[in-house]
Formats: C-alpha cells, sequence, structure tokens
C-alpha cells in the first residue's frame, strides 16, 4: 500500500503544471529514494510508515497545487517532518530524505 501511494504522487507530479521538468526531476528522484526507505520501514513499522506516506501525499499535493495556501503547506510540511522525527537514530537516511523533500516543496510554496 505504501509503495502504491507513492507511485500515485509520482504520476501526479508528472502531470503536475505548476511545476517546471527541473523540480519534477528533482522530486521524483527524492520520491524514489523515499519509497526504498519507507518500504524497508513498513517491514517493521507499518503504521509509521504508512503516516511517513500519508504526510508526503499532502505535503506534495499543498506544494503543487495551482491555487497555494501557504499556512496549509506549512501544517503538512510540519506533519510530514514530525512523522520520522523518532527514526533519527534508526532510520537517520530516512529523515535525511524528508527533510530534503520538505526543503524542496517548501521552496515550490513560495
Amino acid at each position: 500500500m505504501v509503495e502504491e501511494t507513492i507511485t500515485q504522487i509520482e504520476a501526479r507530479i508528472k502531470k503536475a503544471k505548476s511545476l517546471n521538468d527541473e523540480r519534477k526531476k528533482e522530486l521524483l528522484y527524492l520520491l524514489s529514494t523515499l519509497k526504498a526507505e519507507v518500504s524497508q520501514l513498513s517491514k517493521t513499522d507499518a503504521e509509521d510508515a504508512q503516516s511517513i506516506t500519508g504526510f508526503v501525499e499532502v505535503s506534495i499535493h499543498e506544494a503543487i497545487r495551482e491555487e497555494k495556501n501557504p499556512q496549509l503547506l506549512k501544517l503538512s510540511l510540519e506533519g510530514f517532518s514530525t512523522s520520522v522525527k523518532r527514526f533519527e537514530n534508526s532510520h537517520p537516511k530516512l529523515v535525511g530524505i524528508v527533510n530534503s523533500i520538505c526543503n524542496t516543496l517548501s521552496n515550490i510554496g513560495i
């Protein structure tokens, strides 16, 4: 289910008119890396993996929508970032990827 959701997010990014090709490429790369990390996590912490996936879905939705709402983007990014806080020691690569995605999405929302 986690991989399915990320695949759907990737499709939305590819269709997004609000993103240039460079941003699309960057986000797709980050998502492919996130997919691998979250798939690993789902083997031991399925609920947490689902939460992370849900927050990335909402965050990307808010960042690429035509009419942006900065407050909603900020809230979704905070939730996304918080969803991985407890994995800083056990999954540092996952936390780094989430931080990179948050930074990229934040820059898109400006």
